[in-house]
């Protein structure tokens, strides 16, 4: 009988090794024995809820989204809330007929009130309904004569006539950006015209609000065309309003379905409004500064939308600048639901409305209350530039030595010059001769290549040009004066004539930086190194380094830059969803006053114009580089050159600018572009004030005539000046010898010294050759090249420089008003430029 015993492993028994357990932190905290951290609870909570449970939170979430959106739409328009702004926007010069706005206001029990500063403005009061409404009127289309009725159809009341403004897109702009629904008039027969699509296209790339489309006048067709009609117009509507409901404004029952629909449609929000406070004015009064009459207070009253309006804050004009607060008041409610009146209504109502009026006055008079004064301390300064020290950074006084050598060189640079009797020796110092100007201007056009033509006799004809133009003004002035019959003006055509020449000098150039991209020819008077010394050659422009900081421009030293600027727009956005803070809350009425606002402000209210306040947020006011994401407008198609004067809608803000194009790429340096292309996304860099995205933006182009085409749409992409775009230049070469890995280069360079400056930069050539400058041929710029691999006859060798580009300051808040638009065939379509 064997022994019992425990089985012992011999020598030769496999060892494995233990199990480590992972090296993730949680583990190893684990095994560690100490706390894991609270964060990773909520995530393990989740996980071990319930299936019941599960459904029970989500149902808990689609309750509570049901009743934010029910909340909002009873508080719009109701008796706590600011009144339904409803924008009427006819997008046919002949869509509005004269009984539109009258069933509009001939509802029951309804109260109107016209609003002052404009014509057409009025509002609509039901207290049946508990609901109140604020109409205005904006025209895209044609100049169109309107049958304006203040009263319902039943009083006897006369009718006013006057004229909407023929298509200013301003003024629908700036409505849309406030509006609470967009009312869409349209012809029965044609829909839009080609102001209307204009118009829509605008509004689409700013941001649409909830809207609604009305068709008028459908009953003055015959009864055999409506249904046609109807059928055509709602194949027209697919492509821009895609399951939109048309609604027939001929009865008064139709009417009451249009508002009622209005008010319960849910709202479509727009972010740059809804993180701001704004306002529409209601009523606005001057009151004129103790220093001059041209600059005054500007007291606008009007109810707050989107936030709470702090009184330290700044607010912008739309159309007119920033300004500070001093004061905000309380008046009386002019648009209340009282019901005092609704019961007189059948009376006489039209003397109700006169004396509301007059004692609204009264009570505004007696009954305005103080909210809230600034304080100096908390309030936001107007200064949008950082002032530069000249003096920054300057070294030591200058030694007496260095004084003394100074003043030798000044004398020993004295010469004679032969001026006009009494010039004083500051106005002789600027007189120079004709060798010396012609150098002075040779060595200034080999610096300054903010031009992107690189064409050295740009600035010669442009003198010629000049020298023509004094002459031409002296002959003028030698020549008298005559009537010229009708039939030999022809200054017009010749206008015509000049802007079609320099269309198609514009296709020209954009067709051969099309073809040849970059490229250009190597001046043959001035030699290389000295054209071309602000450039750098680049071993890999996607990974090769450049640093952001160098070499900055004094533009630089003017602006603003966030340590991180995605932080500060959380912090800010934080504490808007908390509803830090303090000040006049939405749907109050109230009164601002601003400062220091020139007169031409309440002089464009009285012209009909609306007044739009948007109160900014931190910082807003101050100048930065901002970038746009912007797509080419397929309606456009002339060429855009890079740091032409563009018109940018930038959210609440418009105003010029001259900007940079650029590629939109993931790397840290991005190529220039020298037009705007229509099949990419270009990025737009300019100088102006810091926007926190998202923000809309339009760019517009102002034709000779004065209208704006849209020439692009985007959004605001960042505010970052350590964005780093890099032009490019490219200088070609021919291969004048071919051997196995070398061959000899011509036409790139005319001169030993620029081949043996340039030796270091890489060669590449259009068939995918890369290669190196051995040495210089000769004295005229021939040199020996060796290259990967053996070239073709018909190849090109190419040397790419870069440089970075900074945009000019051209910043200039005042937009002029834009002249009607009017749809224009080009003169020129791309495909029929013929290239010399």
């Amino acid at each position: 009988m064997v022994a019992a015993g425990a089985h012992r492993p011999g020598p030769l028994k496999q060892q494995n090794k233990a199990h480590k357990g992972g090296k993730h932190s949680g583990a190893s905290q684990r095994r560690a024995g100490g706390r894991v951290s609270v964060k990773a609870q909520p995530r393990r909570r989740l996980r071990d809820l319930s299936r019941v449970d599960r459904r029970h939170q989500a149902l808990q979430l689609r309750r509570r989204r049901k009743e934010a959106v029910l909340a909002e739409k009873r508080s719009l328009g109701s008796r706590d809330g600011a009144p339904h702004l409803v924008v009427l926007v006819p997008l046919h010069g002949g869509a509005v007929a004269r009984n539109t706005l009258q069933l509009l206001q001939s509802q029951d029990s309804a109260v109107v009130h016209a609003a002052e500063g404009r014509d057409g403005d009025f509002a609509l009061l039901c207290p049946r309904l508990k609901q109140r409404w604020r109409f205005v009127t904006a025209q895209a289309g044609e100049e169109t004569l309107l049958m304006w009725l203040l009263a319902p159809l039943s009083l006897e009341i006369p009718v006013m006539d006057f004229f909407l403004p023929a298509g200013d897109l301003h003024t629908v702009l700036d409505l849309a950006k406030v509006a609470d629904s967009i009312l869409f008039i349209l012809d029965p027969t044609d829909g839009w015209d080609s102001a209307g699509e204009y118009c829509l296209s605008c509004l689409f790339a700013q941001g649409l609000p909830t809207y609604a489309l009305a068709v008028p006048g459908g009953t003055d067709l015959p009864p055999k065309k409506r249904i046609d009609a109807r059928k055509k117009l709602t194949k027209a509507i697919e492509k821009r309003f895609p399951e939109a409901k048309l609604f027939p404004l001929n009865t008064e029952q139709e009417s009451s379905l249009l508002l009622r629909h209005l008010a319960t449609q849910k709202q479509r929000h727009l972010a740059f409004r809804d993180r701001r406070p704004h306002l529409l004015a209601y009523a606005a009064e001057f009151v004129p500064g103790q220093d001059s009459d041209l600059v005054g207070t500007l007291k606008v009253s009007g109810f707050v939308r989107g936030q709470t309006l702090s009184v330290n804050s700044l607010v912008h004009i739309v159309g007119h600048g920033d300004f500070q607060i001093s004061q905000v008041d309380a008046p009386p409610d002019p648009l209340s639901l009282n019901p005092r009146v609704v019961k007189g209504q059948k009376r006489n109502q039209d003397m109700e409305i006169q004396d509301d009026s007059a004692n609204g006055t009264d009570e505004m008079e007696e009954d305005i209350k103080v909210l809230m004064k600034a304080d100096s301390k908390k309030q936001e300064s107007l200064q949008s530039e950082v002032v530069p020290d000249p003096m920054e950074g300057e070294q030591t006084w200058p030694t007496e030595e260095e004084l003394q050598e100074a003043e030798a060189s000044l004398k020993e640079n004295r010469r004679v010059v032969k001026v006009p009797k009494g010039t004083s020796k500051y106005q002789a110092a600027w007189i120079v001769d004709d060798e010396e100007d012609t150098e002075k201007d040779d060595h200034d056009d080999d610096e300054e290549d903010d031009n992107f033509d690189d064409d050295m006799m740009e600035e010669a004809v442009s003198q010629e040009g000049e020298s023509s133009e004094e002459e031409g003004e002296a002959a003028e002035e030698d020549c008298e004066t005559m009537t010229i019959p009708e039939s030999l003006r022809d200054d017009q055509y010749d206008e015509k004539v000049k802007e079609d020449e320099e269309m198609l000098e514009r296709y020209k150039q954009e067709r051969m930086d099309e073809m040849f991209p970059d490229e250009v020819d190597t001046p043959r008077d001035v030699p290389a190194r000295v054209r071309f010394q602000k450039y750098r050659g680049l071993k890999s422009f996607r990974t090769s380094p450049w640093d952001p900081k160098e070499n900055l421009p004094r533009d630089y030293a003017r602006i603003f830059q966030f340590q991180d600027f995605s932080r500060t727009r959380k912090n800010l956005f934080r504490q808007i969803e908390k509803e830090e803070t303090e000040g006049a809350l939405v749907g109050w009425y109230i009164t601002v006053h601003v400062c220091n606002v020139p007169v031409s402000v309440m002089e464009s209210f009285k012209e009909g114009k609306p007044l739009v306040l948007f109160s900014l947020l931190p910082h807003e006011q101050k100048m930065s580089v901002l970038n746009f994401l912007v797509h080419r407008h397929p309606s456009n198609s002339e060429p855009v050159r890079a740091k032409e004067e563009l018109i940018f809608h930038c959210g609440f803000r418009r105003f010029r600018a001259s900007p940079l194009f650029s590629q939109h790429t993931s790397a840290d340096k991005h190529k220039l572009e020298r037009f705007l292309r229509p099949d990419a996304a270009v990025v737009v860099t300019v100088y102006a004030p810091i926007t926190f995205p998202p923000a809309s933006v339009l760019l517009f182009k102002q034709r000779s005539n004065g209208m704006h085409d849209l020439i692009a749409t985007g959004s605001l992409l960042s505010v970052d000046p350590d964005r780093i775009v890099i032009k490019r230049l490219v200088l070609s070469g021919h291969p004048f010898k071919i051997f196995t890995k070398t061959a000899v280069v011509r036409y790139m360079f005319f001169n030993r010294e620029d081949v043996m400056w340039f030796k270091p930069v890489e060669l590449r050539t259009k068939w995918g050759r890369r290669g190196h400058i051995k040495e210089p041929l000769g004295t005229h710029g021939h040199m020996k090249c060796h290259f990967d691999g053996q070239l073709k006859s018909q190849d090109t060798v190419l040397l790419n420089l870069y440089k970075r580009v900074f945009p000019k300051w051209t910043y200039d808040p005042h937009v002029p008003d834009p002249m009607p638009w009017v749809r224009t065939e080009s003169a020129l379509p791309v495909q029929e430029v013929e290239m010399d």
